[in-house]
Formats: structure tokens, C-alpha cells, sequence
């Protein structure tokens, strides 16, 4: 097949609208539902991210896509019980593709909602199970087992959109887009991240353990995808925080810095022992978390409000008693699409646990960021490689 119609552009006036290919056949497979325009941008840029991440780090890996950016990335790094507590999988048996979504999706729970799920790996029950009580747009992935299949075709009233890729498919190496009538043209970024952009340390620190090493990895491969400019913070073989999309950078790393607390207070005892109400659904659930560790919970949450989610009015998680906790968070790996053009985004990431960091490198004050990673003995990697995905 060369062309698939869909069921109209970014938005529903934008019609008609398809995808085609001047060579070959399409290498996608519309196994249920009806794609559209913005699902397909989502499907392909996760396949091409989780793709490359397997390759790199021999790692099952799945990404939760949200407008042509990922909300979530993760590979299958064994989870603690804590995560396992906070993901709500405790009593779930985990594959690893299933381990990696979980992990892909438990990121930013708020901003995967509605996500287009992409894996690396076949698509097996355990991971169907889980994505059956979640709320998801589609998925895409290279194969699916027979009782995944019918798990999903159940979702969404029978119209959740399923995708098989041809893991086999190379793209041409030129890609071409069209904007107002002008077409664009350039050689896809086929650069290959790996170890070898880690080797130029001009900090003080040089110690890159192998964790951190796979992390930043991780995060490298999540910002060739990202839409920029971007920062992402990883921790444990998963993106905690993706910033995305920002005009500067320090609001890059302050977003991502943000999400990647809030990722980890929903560890925080008192959140993992919020007396839900039997039956909450996960969405309202996962509402309350986010609005129980904001600042204005007590404002927000009336009286009246607590009764419906909770069996009784949770204590306060205070301003002092957050601060404490995240001072545990440690061993941080943050990745930048382009060089820090100031030490004022080093300073934002240590207060999110920041210890290693990879970036371009190449800003004329390359030396003022080197100083203040030297002060909180961060050790960092110029990589030389741009990331900016548009």
C-alpha cells in the first residue's frame, strides 16, 4: 500500500489528508481503527525513538507520546517496590516491554494522558493489560501476540487505534516537508548516539559510572525527538522530566526540573498512602495526586471536593516536609539538545538531583557552566552534537 487517507490534518477542518510514499509501500499497517494526522506524527517519531534506544542500550523500550514530543521514555530497568507502589503495578507480573512502559508512561502520568504508546519489542498481554485500563490514544509496534490483539481492539469502544511497523524499513536518507507552499529539504538525522559522545569531560569530575552513562544515553535519544529546545532528566533507565518545545533554555530545564520533582514526591510515603475512595477512576486519581502536592492543595481540595476521592481529609504534605524529601533525590542524569548558554540552568538541575550531565558544549560562556558543575562536582560531557528535532 502507498497511501493511507486519514481522517483529516492537525485539526478537522484540514481536509482531506493522507500519508503516501513515492517508492515502495508504506511500511505501517493499520490493524484497528482510523489514524489520524497527529497520531501518525506521534506513532513514527516514538517507532524511530524507541527503535534506536533499544539498539543502543539492549534494552526493551517504550515511549508515551503527546504531540509529536514524548511525555515518557523507559527502558526495562527492573522497578522497586516503591515504583511499583507508585505506578499502581504491585500485584502485576511485568514483562520487560511491559517493565519499560510502565516506566514510560509513570513520567508524567498528567501529561500522558490520551498518549500514543510506542514499543520496541512485541506487544504481549502483560502490557496490553495495563494499557487497558489506561487512557490512550493508539499504539505502534512491530508485532502484537494474539491475546494483546484482542485486549486492545476492546479499547475505546472497539476503535483504539493499532499499528504494526516493519521493523525492517529504512528510510530514504533524504526527508522533504512542505510549509507554505516551500518545500524543505535535508539529510535525516541519522547521527548514532552512543558511549563514544561521552568522552570529552571538561570538568573536574570525569567519572561517568555505567548507569549514568546508560542514562544520559537515554536522554540523548529522547531529545532527538523532542521538539525544541529541550532538556530531559533520567534516573534508573526512565525520563523523570522532559522539558520540550520552550524559546529558552533555563525554562527548558525548569519545567523538566519541575516534572521530574513532582515524579519523584509521588514516591513520598504520604502520597503512596492517600486513602483513595474504592473505584476512583485513574485519571481522578491521578488529578488528586498532582493537585495534593501542589502548593495550593488545601485551597484547591474544599471540603466538599476531598469527600468525593478520599475516605477521609489526607494530612497536609508540608513546604519543609517536600523540601527534605527531595533532597533524596540524587544521581540525576540530564541531557540538553544544544550547549547551557549559562550556569544558572546547572544550578536549577542540582536542586533536582543533577549529578552527570551531557550537552553540546560550544557556548561562548562554556566556562562559567564548567565552573559551576565544578561546584557541585557534576561531571559533564561535551558531546559536540546538536539535537534540535523540528
Amino acid at each position: 500500500m502507498k497511501e493511507l487517507e486519514l481522517k483529516y490534518g492537525c485539526n478537522p477542518n484540514q481536509k482531506p489528508a493522507r500519508i503516501f510514499v513515492k517508492e515502495g509501500d508504506l511500511p505501517i499497517k493499520i490493524i484497528n481503527g482510523s489514524a489520524g494526522y497527529i497520531n501518525l506524527l506521534d506513532a513514527l517519531n516514538g517507532w524511530q525513538l524507541v527503535k534506536e534506544l533499544k539498539a543502543a542500550t539492549g534494552l526493551a523500550a517504550a515511549a508515551s507520546f503527546k504531540h509529536v514530543s514524548p511525555a515518557g521514555v523507559g527502558v526495562a530497568v527492573k522497578l522497586t517496590e516503591v515504583l511499583r507502589k507508585a505506578y499502581f503495578v504491585e500485584e502485576t507480573e511485568l514483562s520487560d516491554i511491559a517493565t519499560a512502559y510502565v516506566r514510560a508512561r509513570g513520567a508524567d502520568r498528567m501529561s500522558s494522558y490520551g498518549d500514543f504508546v510506542a514499543l520496541s519489542d512485541e506487544c504481549d498481554e502483560q502490557t496490553a493489560k495495563f494499557l487497558s485500563s489506561e487512557v490512550s490514544d493508539g499504539i505502534i509496534a512491530p508485532a502484537y501476540s494474539k491475546v494483546a490483539l484482542d485486549i486492545l481492539k476492546s479499547k475505546r469502544k472497539g476503535n483504539y487505534l493499532i499499528i504494526q511497523i516493519d521493523e525492517n524499513y529504512i528510510p530514504n536518507e533524504v526527508e522533504t516537508k512542505e510549509v507554505y507552499g516551500v518545500t524543505f529539504e535535508q539529510k535525516r538525522n541519522d547521527v548514532k548516539i552512543s558511549e563514544d559522545l561521552l568522552t570529552n569531560l571538561p570538568t573536574q569530575n570525569k567519572l561517568l559510572p555505567g548507569n549514568a552513562k546508560r542514562d544520559l544515553i537515554i536522554a540523548l535519544i529522547t531529545l532527538k525527538y523532542t521538539q525544541s529546545n529541550s532538556v530531559c532528566y533520567v534516573k534508573d533507565g526512565q525520563a523523570i522530566g522532559i522539558g520540550a518545545g520552550q524559546q529558552s533554555r533555563i525554562h527548558c530545564t525548569r519545567l523538566a526540573g519541575n516534572k521530574a520533582d513532582i515524579w519523584f514526591l509521588r514516591q513520598n510515603p504520604k502520597v503512596l498512602n492517600l486513602p483513595f475512595k474504592p473505584g476512583i477512576k485513574r485519571a481522578d486519581r491521578d488529578n488528586a495526586i498532582d493537585i495534593y502536592i501542589s502548593e495550593d492543595y488545601m485551597d484547591i481540595l474544599s471540603d466538599e471536593a476531598w469527600q468525593d476521592i478520599f475516605i477521609e481529609k489526607p494530612d497536609v504534605l508540608t513546604k519543609e516536609e517536600k523540601k527534605e524529601w527531595l533532597q533524596n533525590l540524587k544521581d540525576v542524569a540530564l541531557g540538553s539538545d544544544a550547549f547551557f548558554p549559562f550556569g544558572d540552568n546547572i544550578e536549577r538541575a542540582v536542586k533536582s538531583g543533577v549529578a552527570y550531565i551531557a550537552q553540546t558544549g560550544g557556548s561562548i560562556r562554556d566556562d562559567n557552566v564548567i565552573e559551576t558543575c565544578d561546584k557541585y562536582n557534576i561531571a559533564m560531557a561535551f558531546t559536540n552534537v546538536r539535537l534540535f528535532h523540528h
